[in-house]
């Protein structure tokens, strides 16, 4: 699990100056912020997305949120909104549901295997 925060840098994923400016700070000022970035450039860079040993996903939630139940959520490739400025919610029980159905559902996991997907509430995407 990573965060909205840290872009993939295998695609191309728009961001704003002021965002980048932010993120850049964020990088410096708190640790765990440039060890997600730090992990997931390894799994991309150093791994790869064809290993016949080794297959990830980089599950992005955006504001992580406690919630009782699974409710709907939407899967992308890229943010849909700014991590810094416009942030959407996720809910931990379904970034769990989710990282549980890409273990049990070999569709699921071979459309994600490789990639950074974001998830986002749906109650929350129509902000």
């Amino acid at each position: 699990m990573n965060t909205t925060g840290n872009s993939n840098r295998d695609i191309h994923e728009p961001v704003s100056s002021a965002q980048k400016i932010v993120i850049g700070l964020l990088r410096v000022l708190l640790p765990p912020h440039s060890d997600n970035e730090n992990a997931a450039d390894y799994l991309r860079v150093n791994i790869g997305q064809k290993n016949s040993w080794i297959e990830w996903t980089v599950v992005r939630p955006d504001n992580l949120i406690n919630d009782d139940n699974v409710t709907g959520y939407s899967l992308h490739s890229s943010p849909t909104r700014s991590a810094i400025f416009d942030p959407g919610k996720t809910s931990r029980i379904n970034v769990a549901h989710f990282m549980t159905q890409l273990i049990l559902n070999d569709n699921l996991w071979n459309k994600w295997k490789g990639q950074m997907p974001v998830i986002y509430n749906d109650k929350d995407e129509t902000k």
